[in-house]
C-alpha cells in the first residue's frame, strides 16, 4: 500500500530566505504561495513544504523540527566538502564533537548533520551493509573508522 513518503514540513521565519538555502541543496521549488514553498526532493514523488510563520520558534526536538535527505554512501564520504562548498557549515550530532560522516551500525545507516537558517536539524543519509558480526554495535563509528572495521572484517572472513 505505501509507497514511499509524499511531503515532510517544516516552519521557517523567512520564505525568501529558506527558498535561497533549500536551492543551494539542489532542491527544485515546486511551487510557493505567499506564505508557503514546496521543493521538489524527488520530482513527482516527493516534496518537502516550508511554512512562514512563528512555529519556528517551536524548540528543536526532532519529531518537530527535522528532516533527514537519502544521499549515496560515496555521497555521504563527500558530504562536509560538498557543504562547505555551498556555504552551509555540518554540525556535530548529538554528543559528539565531529562533524564528519558517522555510521550506526545495529541500524544499517552513516549520516551526516547540519541546519537550516532557522535552526532546523537536516540530515544526508545512507543505508550502509552491515556485516552480522558487526550488527550489535550500537555506537556511532566515524566513517573513516567504520571503513577500517570492514576492511579487517573482510579479511577475517577471506582467511
Amino acid at each position: 500500500m505505501i509507497l514511499g513518503l509524499y511531503e515532510a514540513h517544516l516552519p521557517v521565519s523567512n520564505k525568501d530566505r529558506s527558498i535561497e538555502f533549500y536551492s543551494k541543496l539542489g532542491l527544485e521549488l515546486a511551487w510557493q504561495d505567499e506564505d508557503t514553498a514546496f521543493f521538489w526532493i524527488e520530482k513527482e514523488k516527493s516534496q518537502l513544504g516550508l511554512w512562514e510563520g512563528e512555529q519556528y520558534k517551536i524548540p528543536y526536538h526532532p519529531s518537530v523540527r527535522h528532516i533527514a535527505f537519502r544521499v549515496g554512501y560515496e555521497e555521504l564520504k563527500d558530504s562536509v566538502n560538498w557543504l562547505n562548498s555551498i556555504h552551509i557549515e555540518p554540525v556535530p550530532f548529538g554528543k559528539r564533537s565531529s562533524v564528519e560522516p558517522f555510521v550506526r551500525p545495529h541500524q544499517g545507516n552513516a549520516s551526516v548533520y547540519f541546519n537550516d537558517p532557522d535552526g532546523n536539524s537536516l540530515e544526508l543519509m545512507c543505508y550502509v551493509q552491515v556485516p552480522e558480526r558487526l550488527r550489535t554495535i550500537t555506537e556511532k563509528v566515524s566513517l573513516k573508522d567504520w571503513e577500517k572495521m570492514i576492511e579487517d572484517e573482510n579479511s577475517i572472513q577471506n582467511n
